[in-house]
């Protein structure tokens, strides 16, 4: 009997260094990907998130770390900012994150850039995506009215502020796509911002950027 609990005992010794320890296993446990924040552009809601938010899911996302919010896309981008600030707030407390991604399509690269540049944002988002942002405006916006379509004109007031100086301030990760085909980004040259990682898509048209599969792997390798 003693020789067998021996055994036992060298056994479990030879095996412990394979074995994790309670701290390895609980912090492996504890580690899960940031939150996602969906902002949505002009004339839209989160539901257009459904497709890309399911992708996440599928990989692994949790569903309450996937925020698909909603928004009044009619007020000011700086309004939209202000109140964007305050679900990022709501988001980390809620998960327990110490920052989320933003994800972001047309025009909700702009109000979620403000955030960045001026509320305080950059402490608070780790990786930052724009799908077919018009991040130095777009022609198409003279054909609407309100405040966010004045705002996203080339050579507004509100872009020439957002501009100036470094485009992509503090720690974030930054990335672009554009499309060749986007009939809605004019010019499609106005997606690309200095230090982002701009990448150039297919054939795509505006909706497409947010669930054509080669996009959301792009973007779900970006925020990792």
């Amino acid at each position: 009997m003693r020789n067998l609990s021996r055994s036992l005992s060298t056994l479990l010794l030879a095996l412990a260094p394979l074995l994790p320890s309670s701290a390895a296993a609980d912090q492996h446990r504890a580690v899960r990907p940031d939150p996602i924040v969906f902002v949505h552009g002009w004339n839209s809601d989160g539901s257009t998130w459904q497709t890309m938010a399911d992708r996440f899911r599928a990989d692994g996302w949790p569903a309450d770390h996937l925020d698909r919010w909603s928004y009044d896309s009619t007020q000011s981008n700086a309004t939209t900012a202000a109140q964007l600030a305050d679900e990022i707030e709501r988001v980390l407390r809620l998960t327990g994150a110490a920052k989320v991604d933003v994800v972001t399509h047309s025009m909700g690269a702009l109000s979620s850039r403000y955030y960045l540049k001026n509320l305080g944002g950059t402490a608070k988002v780790d990786a930052w995506v724009s799908l077919a942002g018009p991040n130095h405006g777009t022609e198409t916006a003279r054909w609407c009215g309100g405040a966010p379509c004045v705002e996203m004109r080339p050579g507004s007031d509100f872009l020439n502020a957002l501009n100036t100086g470094d485009e992509t301030p503090g720690s974030p990760r930054y990335a672009t796509w554009r499309s060749p085909c986007d009939n809605i980004i004019n010019p499609q040259s106005s997606v690309a911002l200095s230090g982002a990682l701009n990448t150039t898509t297919g054939c795509l048209g505006h909706s497409e950027l947010r669930t054509e599969q080669t996009v959301y792997d792009q973007v779900r390798a970006h925020v990792r």
